[in-house]
């Protein structure tokens, strides 16, 4: 396993396709003391700030958490990591900090995309005992089937974040992902026509998104891999034969026995790759004062 001053870098043990980082507080105050000089609304404002606290952060670890973190999310092996404090302090690791070392993690590795839900490069959101949206994403009680991200825009979605900033009053609502390689039945659904042919997809009014794009489920990397862009919400079916087969997809996919669940704790980012790992939530059980802050940043590799 890979050794940087700093860190804590294992493998989770809920998977051997997901890595477990845990940043060291002493190290971690030192990039808090850093990335503190910038205010977050200058952060929002100037795009080459962003740079410039992301290689503030890779400095504190001699430059090595960039190379760890790309080859992470690039190898088909793994394609995914949880990165978090060694001890979490919501005292001292405050909303706006977190939104900033999400920021130089992210730009260690890409470009995000404009998020139209939130108005900049990132979103947060809350999740809690009442929801009266338009879409599975903050809907406590419901599970949020697998699915990838930037299924319904023209933006190219190579990579995800998502960051557990707070949690309260919170049972279940685990975090679940899939590896394309170990889903069962990947090879029959390959095996049918329609897996490469184009789907329209939509989106709700919440995403702020006024068009509508054309995309298979299936294709192949440039390695001749198959990767997948599929959400269960928003494609707009123009046939029984599609309908019946996304029918199926969600069905297998829900099913499938190789599920890698755990729980995310608070300060946490789950950080993967949006082409071959699937991402989905379990259920809360029922609390009104349930609540849980997240935050999401997703967008494209460097060339």
């Amino acid at each position: 396993m890979t050794s940087i001053s700093g860190l804590i870098v294992e493998q989770h043990p809920a998977s051997k396709r997901l890595l477990d980082i845990k940043i060291k507080n002493d190290y971690l105050d030192r990039v808090k003391d850093q990335l503190n000089k910038h205010d977050l609304l200058d952060v929002e404002y100037k795009p080459f700030l962003r740079f410039h606290i992301s290689d503030l952060f890779n400095k504190i670890f001699d430059g090595k958490i960039q190379d760890l973190i790309n080859k992470t999310l690039k190898d088909r092996n793994q394609g995914a990591f949880i990165i978090g404090p060694e001890t979490m302090d919501n005292n001292k690791y405050d909303s706006e900090f977190l939104v900033k070392l999400s920021t130089a993690l992210t730009h260690l590795v890409g470009i995000p995309n404009f998020d139209a839900m939130a108005g900049k490069f990132y979103a947060t959101f809350e999740v809690k005992h009442t929801d009266s949206s338009d879409s599975y994403l903050r809907k406590a009680y419901k599970k949020l089937d697998l699915h990838t991200d930037g299924t319904y825009v023209k933006e190219k979605t190579d990579w995800l974040l998502m960051m557990k900033m707070k949690e309260e009053n919170a049972n279940g609502g685990e975090s679940v992902l899939l590896h394309l390689d170990d889903w069962e039945d990947l090879e029959l659904f390959m095996k049918d026509p329609i897996a490469t042919k184009n789907f329209v997809w939509g989106s709700p009014k919440s995403k702020n998104i006024e068009y509508k794009i054309e995309h298979p489920v299936f294709s192949k990397d440039k390695n001749g891999k198959t990767v997948i862009s599929y959400i269960d919400q928003f494609p707009e079916p123009k046939s029984l034969e599609q309908g019946l087969f996304l029918n199926k997809l969600s069905n297998s996919l829900e099913q499938s026995k190789q599920h890698i669940v755990f729980k995310l704790p608070p300060g946490y980012s789950i950080f993967s790759n949006n082409h071959f790992l699937l991402h989905g939530r379990r259920a809360f059980q029922p609390s009104p004062n349930m609540s849980r802050e997240l935050l999401r940043q997703r967008g494209v590799f460097y060339s």
